[in-house]
């Protein structure tokens, strides 16, 4: 950052009227594949899934709501974990406040995780958290979408993640699936996407982005080390 270019003004309006015109064509690019991604055919569900609430037990369906969308972000959070995943909980924190504005859009969303509801719940609690989360616990939802993994099907390499065979041996992973309901009464999943495909949904990295420094994370183990359960930074000097 130090060595970094400085100019006058006019050349600095030149260089950035010439990345306007790279940031305008990527935004019609971006415009371009989601019409694309929305125009992906459907598959219809057919399997009868089942999830704990606080409400008590709802189908798929039930998850609607009123709504003819729904959006199920799959929150790493095993059986017997004590704390959900750093990364997915700094996903988490971008989700309360979009609330309000998905409902207007005909829009349900809820996070769904493999660990038991009341474990759930205590960490939902912790993290000062609102938005709708369910346990598919003793379901197969997760493991069908690719956010989970039976270790036997692990060690016998008949896993899958983002579409492609996987190795390790992680037994949740982060996604995010979305479906559609017709008149009918009818559920399709219409689309999933893993890993960076899931950059969509982190606004601070939209932010940082934006930034000198961007996300500063080319020096580091990997990408989201830096990443800490918001109740756990430390507080800074001063």
């Amino acid at each position: 950052m130090t060595h970094h270019p400085v100019v006058a003004h006019p050349a600095w309006l030149a260089a950035r009227r010439e990345l306007l015109e790279a940031e305008k064509a990527f935004t019609r690019s971006r415009d371009e594949l989601a019409r694309q991604r929305r125009a992906l055919p459907w598959e219809a569900v057919t399997a009868a899934y089942e999830f704990a609430t606080p409400q008590g037990p709802r189908s798929l369906d039930e998850l609607f709501g009123a709504s003819s969308q729904l959006f199920v972000y799959h929150f790493m959070l095993g059986p017997g974990w004590g704390e959900g995943c750093k990364s997915c909980s700094y996903l988490a924190d971008h989700f309360d406040g979009m609330l309000p504005h998905l409902t207007r859009r005909d829009v349900a969303f809820v996070a769904v995780s493999s660990a038991p509801l009341a474990e759930i719940e205590t960490f939902k609690a912790r993290m000062g958290w609102r938005f709708p989360w369910v346990s598919a616990h003793g379901s197969d939802f997760n493991f069908d979408y690719d956010a989970a993994s039976r270790p036997a099907d692990l060690a016998a390499g008949r896993c899958t993640y983002n579409y492609a065979p996987r190795e390790g041996d992680m037994t949740e992973l982060p996604a995010a699936s979305v479906f559609y309901r017709d008149g009918d009464g009818a559920v399709f999943h219409t689309y999933s996407c893993y890993a960076r495909g899931l950059d969509l949904l982190i606004g601070t990295y939209n932010f940082l982005d934006l930034l000198p420094k961007g996300r500063d994370e080319d020096e580091l183990d990997f990408s989201m080390s830096w990443v800490r359960h918001h109740d756990r930074y430390e507080t800074p000097a001063g």
